[in-house]
């Protein structure tokens, strides 16, 4: 160390200008923590705290929101399926099972059965399910035609009753019925192989 320092070390003025510049530093340190606060002041802090507990509000009202649209979309999911299930055949069992259904339901309300044509066709947006359009003919009187429909409506079948026609033979109590049905086929992925 130079000489010179040692000397202003044993200077009581350089002492105590030394002493108040660090004491100086310290207020000042003080001061800056008093006035601004590291996090902010209370003021500061408190708005923070409002604004984070309303934004915790809608965040948990989103969530409440989002619970309950998850809710719905499992409820709609499952009865899709209940409904699928009941109402929609495979395609092994379909012909036979709907063809039956309508011989049954014509006899049972006096209608002869007469020609009847398939068409499946792909419904968009679906690999499993196909639509199958069934035109199909039948002979009765008007009363036999009403009970045909009636029984159809309460079919444990999903058939969907797309057009009739019911026209008069000449002179002849007895009506000409074409009848244009649609039902859905589940086409199972082992049966398209």
């Amino acid at each position: 160390m130079p000489k010179d320092f040692k000397a202003a070390l044993h200077d009581p003025r350089v002492v105590f200008r030394a002493i108040l510049g660090v004491l100086l530093a310290a207020n000042l340190a003080a001061a800056v923590l008093a006035f601004r606060p590291f996090g902010g002041s209370a003021d500061e802090l408190r708005r923070r705290r409002t604004d984070l507990q309303s934004r915790l509000s809608q965040l948990e009202a989103r969530l409440s929101s989002t619970q309950q649209l998850v809710n719905k979309v499992e409820t709609a999911r499952k009865q899709g399926d209940e409904f699928l299930t009941r109402y929609v055949t495979d395609r092994r069992s379909t012909f036979s099972t709907i063809f039956e259904e309508l011989d049954r339901t014509a006899t049972d309300a006096g209608l002869k059965p007469k020609d009847r044509n398939i068409d499946l066709s792909d419904i968009e947006g679906s690999d499993t399910l196909k639509m199958m359009s069934i035109t199909a003919g039948y002979e009765g009187s008007y009363s036999n035609l009403q009970k045909f429909v009636s029984l159809l409506d309460k079919s444990p079948r999903f058939l969907i009753i797309e057009s009739l026609v019911a026209s008069p033979q000449q002179g002849s109590p007895v009506l000409n019925v074409s009848l244009k049905l649609d039902t859905f086929v589940n086409e199972a992925p082992e049966a398209s192989s």
